[in-house]
């Protein structure tokens, strides 16, 4: 049976991820994120799981990557700063096609920053922080039991892409308290292993290859230089490096309407929120308090692939309105993809937008 919990965000997220079958952490500690290497270094132990604190965040994913290869679920978490320091690792994960789960409890940047208030500053570094031309898959959690369910699915999404899957919440979810339901068991999707005489990074019919874990024979190649399907370096060929590229992106992106996770209300509304993360909270609660069939809602729990044909979902659209804690990153893919006005409402510091503050927009609607 399921059990209703009372937990902070940062526990729900590591507890999630233990229902995942997570089974190593390597981290270091960071505000605001650290409760979450806390309640793993407890936890794991007790599940025949490894939990290792290194040195700084450059080791932390480094090591993250090497148990992925073993056929370990695995995962870090961060903060602003050390999100910085794992990019080219990262980059390295996406080349090596490692599936693991980095998560990102946002703080106010640039540098140190604000190191105990909420942000959402990191959206487009988690999309494009590492250099090249990649794709990724980013969840953005708005409660705590978003963040239990959320962190579980990324482990299934990184398994079946073969990708580092990001988990971009912030102070605000993550110091938050609130009732949750912890179920039996969470649906568990294993990653697909490389069948014997198969080449190991030519992909499959969805762009993605079998895993070849390490310790079961398969005596796999494995660089972040340009490769071939053997995994051997081709750094030289534009032809093998363009193909090879070209199937890491395409096998995130040709499957962003079957990865999209959200929520829609009101689809007939002339003016629509579009929310991840914090603000959907604010959002919610002015709907709840004040109904209007005019105002309609596009909460997205997965950010990244962007799925641009949500917005065509509302038919009668005249104007999207984006709150963000940044100044306006993911308002900029809404208004990519619309020729509809887009109000893009930024808001910086650590505070979370008010309702009271998304009533005057409303109220100013022509």
């Amino acid at each position: 049976m399921s059990k209703i919990e009372f937990m902070q965000g940062n526990t729900a997220c590591a507890e999630g991820a233990l229902a995942a079958g997570c089974r190593f952490f390597g981290g270091y500690p960071i505000t605001p994120s650290t409760e979450i290497a806390e309640h793993m270094a407890r936890r794991l132990p007790k599940t025949d799981g490894v939990f290792v604190q290194m040195e700084d965040e450059i080791a932390s994913i480094a090591a993250v990557i090497g148990a992925s290869w073993t056929g370990a679920r695995a995962m870090t978490a961060t903060s602003g700063p050390g999100f910085s320091l794992m990019m080219e690792n990262i980059g390295y994960a996406v080349m090596t096609e490692t599936p693991c789960v980095i998560v990102n409890i946002q703080r106010g940047g640039p540098s140190t920053g604000q190191p105990t208030m909420g942000a959402q500053g990191d959206m487009l570094q988690c999309r494009f922080g590492s250099h090249g031309d990649y794709s990724t898959i980013a969840l953005s959690p708005s409660s705590v039991q978003e963040m239990y369910d959320l962190t579980a699915k990324a482990f299934n999404l990184a398994d079946r892409f073969r990708v580092p899957v990001f988990v971009m919440s912030d102070e605000v979810i993550g110091h938050t308290r609130e009732r949750i339901t912890i179920p039996d068991r969470v649906e568990i999707v294993t990653r697909r292993p490389l069948e014997k005489g198969t080449l190991p990074f030519r992909g499959g019919d969805d762009g993605v290859p079998g895993f070849p874990e390490f310790g079961m024979g398969h005596g796999v190649h494995v660089t972040g230089l340009t490769h071939d399907e053997r995994g051997y370096p081709e750094a030289t060929d534009p032809h093998v490096h363009a193909a090879l590229v070209q199937r890491l992106v395409s096998k995130v992106e040709s499957a962003r309407h079957d990865i999209a996770d959200y929520e829609v209300v009101n689809p007939d509304a002339e003016t629509v929120f579009v929310t991840y993360g914090p603000p959907t909270r604010s959002v919610k609660q002015v709907m709840h308090d004040q109904p209007d069939e005019g105002v309609g809602h596009l909460h997205l729990r997965i950010v990244w692939p962007f799925p641009e044909r949500l917005l065509r979902l509302f038919t009668n659209a005249k104007t999207f309105i984006v709150p963000e804690m940044n100044m306006g990153q993911v308002a900029r893919e809404v208004e990519r993809h619309t020729d509809l006005p887009v109000i893009s409402v930024p808001k910086l510091g650590g505070e979370l937008h008010t309702p009271g503050e998304l009533r005057t927009l409303l109220e100013a609607r022509p």
